[in-house]
């Protein structure tokens, strides 16, 4: 049976490497290829493939979001996510989004080959020792407001700016932040955005 993939991958020589090692396999058939989440979704509905191999780390829509899109609007899509950086709670967050497949791209170049016969199977995909991790990291303690503000404090604004793009004021922001560092056991912002990366509750 020939499986037909889409490959989800914004960095065009990383795209063209794995477009070509996918279709070296003699049963693979990539039919679809983009470099944005947003654009996953459309593609996906006018090649119908059985996979789609989607980077966690897209523009406009991140990898995780965007599979979750496709679930919903082709069901019978199955998805492996392929990431640079394995960590717990961002595989906790994939689970969560029904992802059937999680390979860590410095794996052997067959592993994907590998996840995604076994996805395209009806098989559930993910690296042993990162799930385990997963299973011992617990969810964010953090809201979605706290969250919001961190992951924007992470880019490197500050708190004028950060209030500005929320319509808050700056004192509410800066509450935010110190509810964030107390929250996470952090010793600074800085030190709460590294933690909170670790878990991958940035995402």
């Amino acid at each position: 049976m020939l499986i037909r993939i889409l490959l989800a991958e914004d960095v065009g020589m990383v795209r063209g490497a794995l477009v070509a090692l996918l279709n070296l396999e003699p049963d693979f058939d990539v039919v679809a290829e983009v470099a944005a989440g947003d654009a996953v979704v459309g593609a996906a509905l006018a090649a119908r493939p059985d996979v789609a191999v989607i980077d966690i780390h897209l523009p406009k829509l991140d990898g995780i979001s965007a599979a979750a899109e496709l679930r919903e609007a082709l069901p019978e899509c199955r998805t492996v996510i392929i990431t640079s950086l394995g960590k717990p709670g961002t595989l906790r967050r994939a689970l969560t989004q029904k992802v059937t497949g999680f390979v860590l791209k410095d794996a052997p170049a067959g592993r994907l080959a590998e996840a995604v016969r076994q996805v395209a199977a009806g098989e559930r995909v993910f690296d042993k020792e990162l799930t385990l991790a997963a299973l011992d990291t617990g969810d964010s303690p953090l809201t979605d407001r706290e969250t919001e503000i961190l992951r924007r404090a992470s880019r490197g604004a500050e708190a004028t700016e950060i209030a500005a793009g929320l319509h808050l004021s700056v004192g509410t922001v800066r509450n935010y932040l110190t509810s964030v560092v107390t929250k996470l056991g952090a010793r600074n912002r800085l030190d709460a955005v590294r933690i909170a990366e670790d878990a991958g509750w940035l995402m």
